[in-house]
C-alpha cells in the first residue's frame, strides 16, 4: 500500500483546520492510499522541531511528502523540505494557496519536486497511483533542468467527495483549543473578484484551460452538510458552535431556504457564517435567524469607498453596508465587521473613514488585520508596482496581525500601528459611547503623539482606557473592548463567554 505524509506548517498564528488536506486525505483513502499528517503548530503540542519531524518521517516511511503551504508559512515549509531532502530520498510536492498563486517560483525551489496547482484530490491520487507526473493534470514537475506544467482538469464535482478526513487531525484537541468552535465548508469558490483574494487568480488559471468561471462556485447538497454535522456530533465532544468558512454562505437563496428548514432539526447549536452587504436583505436575514445563526460576518475591508473601488474592487457603497447591518440588527443577529489596515494607497483620512464607518454601523464585534500582499494576487501587483512593500519584512511575517510589510509613509504607517493596538478606543471615541468625550480625548492624544512618544506612553494610555472601560461596565453602558485575541473588539452586551472567533 502506498503512503503519503502531509506536513502542514502553521506556526505563530491562529490554530487552523486545513480543509485541503482533510478532503485530499479522505479521497486518497478511498483509493487505498494510506495518509499521515504532521500538524506543526506550537499551540497543538507540535512546535517547529526538525529532529522530531525527521524521526516521524523515518517512522512513517512515506512514498511522497506533501506540504500544504500558505505564503506566510512558505519559509518554514522550504526549510523543512531542505532538511528532509538532505536526509531522505523521498519526493516532495508543494500544494495549497502559495504554489497555486506562484507555481513557477515554488517549483524553482531545489527541494521541491512537484507542485499541485488548484484542486488536489484527483491530481494527488493519480500521481501516487501512476508514480510519475507526466500527463497528470494540475501537476507541475521538473525534467532535465526544465519546468513542466500539465493543464488543469475540470473543477471537481463536490457530490463525488467523501466527508473530510477528521481522523488525520487530532480533531478533539483542535475543538478544545478553539473553545468548541468547529469549522465547516458548504461550498467552494466565490462570485467576486476582490484583488486581495486568491479567487480571481484561480478563475484566471481555469479560464486559460477552457473552464467557465460560473462553474467555480459549487455547493455541497444541504443533506450532505446535515450528515456531516450529525457525524461530528456523534464522534466529538464539547462542540459549542459551528462556523461556516464559505466565502459567501448566503449567496444562493434557494439553498439557504432549504438549509434554514433542515439545520434546526439536526442541532440547536448555533452557527456563524459570512455574508456580503450588496446581497443581503430581510429575507436572507430571516432565513439565517430561523436556522439558528448566532453571528453573521461581513467583510468591509475599508470604510473608504475610494480605496474599495480603486484598490480592492469591492464595489459596494457605505450606504449598502449600513443598510445590511441595520437589517441584521433588526432581525436580532449579532454582527461582525472585518477590516484591513495599511492597504495600498491608503491615507490617514482613509483609515479614519474606516473607524467612522464602524462607529456608525455599531457591529456586535469587529476584527481587524494588517494588509498582507499575497504573492500572485492583483493587490500584490498593485503594491509591488507602487514600491510599497518591504520584502525583507514580508519574509519575516508569520501572520497578518503582528506587523505589516507595507510602507505607506511615516504618518500612515504610524496611524496603522496605533489602530492595530487601540482600534476599540478609536471606535469608542468616534461613536462617543460614553457621551462625555472621554474616549475621544484619548484618541486625540494618541493621534498627536510622535512615534517615539507613542512607544513611551502606550502602556500608560492602555491603563487609562482600562479605567474608562471599567466605568462604562459599572454603568452597564455599551462600548467595545478587546476580547479573545488582540485583534478583535466585542461589544459589551455580548455575554456568552464560550464564544470566541
Amino acid at each position: 500500500m502506498r503512503r503519503i505524509l502531509f506536513i502542514y506548517p502553521n506556526l505563530n498564528t491562529q490554530i487552523g483546520f486545513n480543509y485541503g488536506i482533510s478532503f485530499i486525505s479522505s479521497f486518497l483513502k478511498t483509493r487505498g492510499i494510506e495518509t499521515f499528517l504532521l500538524n506543526i503548530n506550537e499551540k497543538l503540542g507540535y512546535p517547529l522541531d526538525y529532529e522530531r519531524i525527521e524521526k516521524d518521517v523515518a517512522r512513517i516511511r512515506p512514498d511522497l511528502i506533501g506540504f500544504s503551504v500558505l505564503t506566510n508559512q512558505y519559509k518554514y515549509a522550504c526549510e523543512i523540505a531542505r532538511r528532509l531532502k538532505w536526509k531522505f530520498d523521498i519526493p516532495v510536492i508543494f500544494g495549497g494557496i502559495h504554489p497555486t498563486m506562484d507555481p513557477e517560483g515554488t517549483l524553482n525551489n531545489p527541494y521541491v519536486d512537484y507542485v499541485c496547482v488548484g484542486e488536489g484530490e484527483e491530481a494527488i491520487a493519480e500521481l501516487m497511483i501512476k508514480g510519475e507526473a507526466k500527463n497528470v493534470k494540475n501537476i507541475g514537475y521538473k525534467r532535465e533542468g526544465s519546468l513542466f506544467f500539465e493543464p488543469l482538469r475540470p473543477y471537481i464535482d463536490l457530490s463525488t467527495l467523501p466527508f473530510k478526513d477528521y481522523e488525520i487531525f487530532d480533531f478533539q484537541k483542535i475543538i478544545d483549543a478553539k473553545d468548541g468552535w468547529v469549522g465547516l465548508l458548504a461550498s467552494r469558490g466565490c462570485p467576486f473578484r476582490c484583488t486581495y483574494c486568491l479567487n480571481h487568480k484561480i478563475i484566471e488559471l481555469y479560464k486559460k484551460n477552457g473552464y467557465l468561471p460560473k462553474d467555480y462556485l459549487r455547493r455541497h447538497r444541504v443533506d450532505e452538510i446535515m450528515e456531516e454535522i450529525e457525524y461530528l456530533l456523534r464522534n466529538y465532544r464539547r462542540i459549542k458552535m459551528f462556523i461556516f468558512d464559505d466565502d459567501i454562505f448566503t449567496f444562493d437563496k434557494v439553498w439557504l431556504e432549504e438549509f434554514s428548514k433542515k439545520y434546526p432539526k439536526v442541532t440547536r447549536i448555533g452557527f456563524v457564517c459570512n455574508a456580503h452587504p450588496r446581497i443581503f436583505d430581510e429575507e436572507i436575514a430571516s432565513l439565517l435567524k430561523e436556522a439558528g445563526c448566532r453571528i453573521v460576518k461581513f467583510g468591509l475591508e475599508s470604510g473608504s469607498e475610494r480605496i474599495r473601488r480603486r484598490v480592492l474592487r469591492r464595489y459596494m457603497t457605505n450606504d449598502q453596508i449600513e443598510k445590511a447591518f441595520l437589517i441584521a440588527h433588526k432581525k436580532g443577529l449579532h454582527t461582525s465587521a472585518f477590516v484591513m489596515l495599511g492597504l495600498p494607497y491608503e491615507e490617514v483620512f482613509d483609515l479614519l473613514e474606516t473607524v467612522k464607518l464602524i462607529a456608525r454601523i455599531k457591529p456586535g464585534r469587529m476584527r481587524w488585520s494588517l494588509f498582507f500582499p499575497f504573492v500572485g494576487t492583483e493587490a500584490y501587483r498593485i503594491a509591488k508596482e507602487a514600491n510599497m512593500i518591504d520584502f525583507e519584512k514580508m519574509r519575516e511575517l508569520d501572520n497578518f496581525t503582528d506587523g505589516t510589510c507595507m510602507r505607506l509613509g511615516e504618518s500612515v504607517d504610524l496611524l496603522v500601528e496605533k489602530l492595530r493596538s487601540f482600534f476599540c478606543a478609536f471606535v469608542n471615541g468616534y461613536a462617543n459611547v460614553d457621551g462625555e468625550g472621554k474616549y475621544m480625548a484619548i484618541v486625540r492624544e494618541i493621534m498627536g503623539l510622535s512615534r517615539e512618544d507613542y512607544e513611551k506612553k502606550k502602556e500608560s494610555i492602555q491603563k487609562i482606557l482600562s479605567e474608562i472601560d471599567k466605568e462604562m461596565e459599572e454603568r452597564c453602558a455599551l462600548f467595545y473592548t478587546t476580547r479573545y485575541n488582540p485583534f478583535m473588539g466585542v461589544r459589551s452586551d455580548w455575554k456568552d463567554n464560550s464564544l470566541s472567533a
